[in-house]
């Protein structure tokens, strides 16, 4: 079993910065991809980065590349997502995901077994 903690949600001005992070318990992190998802009131909750776990590989939506990075501390158990130049469309809840045993990226939820609690970004323009 895989519990996930996000944290560094909050409520930030158009174009600010936000680094949002998710501690993993387990021993088996670094062979997990890794992946942040994002649900907007009223939305489907949609693909934002994924992170695979060997190599390092990384994922982006369309509407984050250039401005999120997606970033992974393996001695630390922690996923991250840096968030630049924020806009109100990036409001939502992001939660981070884990495949179990599987360090191939995969762009669906479907495809991720273990998800955290969720943290609120909200953008205030």
């Amino acid at each position: 079993q895989v519990q996930l903690v996000e944290s560094g949600g909050g409520l930030v001005q158009v174009g600010d910065s936000l680094r949002l992070s998710c501690l993993a318990s387990g021993r088996s992190f670094s062979s997990y991809a890794m992946a942040w998802f994002r649900q907007a009131p009223g939305k489907e909750r949609e693909f934002v980065s994924a992170i695979s776990g060997i190599g390092g590989g990384t994922s982006y939506t369309d509407s984050v590349k250039g401005r999120f990075t997606i970033s992974r501390d393996n001695a630390k158990n922690t996923l991250y997502l840096q968030m630049n130049t924020l806009n109100p469309e990036d409001t939502a809840v992001y939660y981070c995901a884990a495949r179990r045993h599987q360090p191939i990226i995969s762009k669906s939820s479907a495809g991720y077994d273990y998800w955290g609690q969720g943290t609120q970004v909200t953008v205030s323009s």
